[in-house]
């Protein structure tokens, strides 16, 4: 089943994967980065703008302590990244969001700051969410090293050498954030002093950046280490070696939620990328530039997952199948018969439904990459302004409807079975951030969070049922308050096909894994490396130009890093 969406940049109606097939945790989970990633949106208007990063504060001792301020000019305005680097026993140094001291801390500033905001942001940038913000603090951050592989970087440059290649695929990042916070929390700036700003207007724009300068400065920092410690024999990072330097992050069930709870968002995200996949199945050819172009991206991807290796055995054993899958298939993308076929984007993703949804979700992500600009206005559209209203005046049959047409995979989830309400999500007291319970063997059941999207419908079509057609949600909902939610949902949700993860997130088969892989694939994440199915290890903007080369015109061409 498909379904049909008016393209405004080519006029006729594409076929899309329907959000029965693309809804699904599975499939969720076998997301790639695109050329619709949020990063990668960063990258080409950083490029766009010829945007040149300066450095007017650098102070920074022997060891590496101390602070420093990148600023650039993007859209008219000036933002800049204040960066601080204290001391920090092994013993503090930790991922968990329960942390209470890093390595670095960031704030992304609104404007330039002058001694008196450094102060003020020294005193506070480090406590985090102990700190205290303003409107001019447009992202909150932190970072630890991954201190074994900084150390020998470190002791590598100042020794004249350059770091080991395999170690370098293996880590790919010097520093590690455990936490980027955007959106007013903690009292920083709210997202609307940035909507309408161009440079910054799409989704995580501001925290993109934020990540792109720490990036410039994990670089910084490791050669000045290097160079206080031996000045004679140092030699600066290899540029190839460099911009495969990336951040990494740490990141569990605190981000799981989002997805859930704005819809809207997320079936514009989805709609976007699916809209890109039509667009390419929709090509009747493909000239010999484009399957030129074909081939050298199925090298890349090959050397990728060559390059890719994680402790999870189950990843790791979808990693090997899907090494050898794309071994196998590459003999599909002959030119000659390619040449000679009808519509070849469509008979490629039709041909590789035979295999894994991991091969299939990687061909789709291969052939948004080879849309090229053709695709890019669609990254406009990506951002939503409001998660929908309320319609008290609509009527039962309407919203009976709405149910029916969009919510049959709710009706068919069997919630009498126990494994169907197995888990259930609460927010912690002591850090106020989600997190996931046994229903059998935890507390705080009462305490539930109103993520189960298809129970709450279910029982509103019980409700439902006695319900006069011609009587108003209003009057209904004066009967029956507690479905107000739900059908708020219904109502919004209706003009918005890819709202829905169309799974029960109480079962005990929902592994939130799934949900953090899909949100951090738009981000533009690479390197899934899970160390549990609740949290996992990412590399951003590993292979993006550095802000050297993104001076001297480089373009955005960094789809899936591979370790020159």
């Amino acid at each position: 089943m498909t379904i049909r969406a008016l393209d405004l940049a080519t006029g006729p109606a594409l076929a899309l994967r329907s959000p029965d097939v693309v809804m699904r945790l599975r499939r969720m989970g076998a997301s790639f980065p695109t050329r619709l990633s949020f990063l990668r949106s960063l990258i080409r208007r950083l490029a766009a703008s010829s945007t040149s990063v300066r450095r007017p504060v650098w102070e920074m001792d022997d060891a590496g302590f101390g602070h420093a301020v990148y600023t650039l000019t993007l859209g008219g305005y000036d933002y800049s990244l204040v960066a601080f680097s204290c001391p920090l026993p092994d013993d503090q140094r930790s991922d968990r969001v329960i942390a209470e001291a890093w390595d670095t801390s960031y704030v992304l500033y609104d404007g330039v700051p002058d001694a008196a905001e450094i102060d003020r942001l020294r005193a506070n940038a480090p406590r985090q969410e102990a700190g205290r913000f303003g409107p001019r603090d447009l992202v909150l951050s932190r970072a630890n090293k991954s201190v074994r592989f900084f150390e020998h970087v470190a002791d590598s440059l100042a020794h004249g050498r350059q770091p080991d290649r395999q170690r370098l695929g293996e880590v790919g990042y010097l520093l590690r954030t455990t936490a980027v916070y955007g959106n007013g929390k903690f009292g920083i700036a709210d997202r609307f002093v940035l909507a309408a700003r161009g440079g910054l207007d799409g989704p995580f724009q501001a925290e993109m950046l934020t990540v792109w300068l720490i990036r410039e400065f994990s670089h910084d920092l490791v050669e000045h280490v290097a160079r206080c410690r031996a000045p004679d024999t140092f030699v600066p990072l290899a540029q190839g070696l460099r911009r495969h330097i990336g951040v990494g992050n740490s990141t569990g069930l605190g981000m799981a939620p989002f997805l859930a709870n704005h819809p809207v968002l997320l079936s514009n995200w989805v709609l976007a990328r699916e809209t890109a996949l039509a667009r390419m199945r929709a090509k009747p050819c493909l000239d010999a530039a484009a399957l030129g172009r074909l081939a050298d991206l199925w090298r890349q991807a090959a050397l990728h997952l060559d390059q890719w290796s994680v402790e999870d055995d189950a990843l790791m054993a979808r990693i090997l199948r899907l090494r050898g899958e794309w071994i196998e298939a590459e003999s599909w993308i002959d030119p000659a018969r390619l040449l000679a076929t009808s519509f070849p984007v469509a008979s490629l993703l039709d041909r590789s439904q035979s295999l894994s949804v991991d091969f299939q979700e990687l061909l789709a992500a291969l052939l948004i990459e080879l849309a090229g600009r053709e695709i890019d206005d669609l990254a406009d559209g990506m951002a939503a302004a409001r998660e929908g209203a309320f319609e008290p005046g609509m009527r039962i049959m309407v919203l009976r409807k709405l149910l029916h047409d969009h919510y049959g995979w709710a009706m068919a989830i069997a919630f009498e079975a126990p494994a169907e309400t197995a888990q259930f999500w609460y927010v912690s007291e002591e850090k106020l951030e989600p997190r996931l319970g046994r229903r059998a063997d935890e507390p705080g059941a009462d305490l539930e969070l109103p993520l189960d999207i298809a129970r709450q419908v279910q029982r509103l079509a019980v409700d439902l049922a006695d319900a006069p057609d011609g009587q108003s949600v209003a009057a209904f909902l004066a009967d029956f308050p507690q479905h107000r939610h739900v059908v708020r949902r219904i109502q919004t949700t209706a003009a918005a096909p890819y709202a829905e993860i169309r799974d029960n997130l109480l079962s005990d088969r929902c592994l939130p894994i799934d949900m953090l892989r899909c949100k951090l694939a738009f981000f533009g994440a690479s390197k899934f490396d899970p160390r549990s199915d609740r949290w996992t290890r990412i590399t951003l903007f590993q292979g993006a130009p550095t802000a050297g080369e993104i001076a001297a015109g480089e373009t955005d061409d960094c789809w899936l890093p591979v370790l020159p």
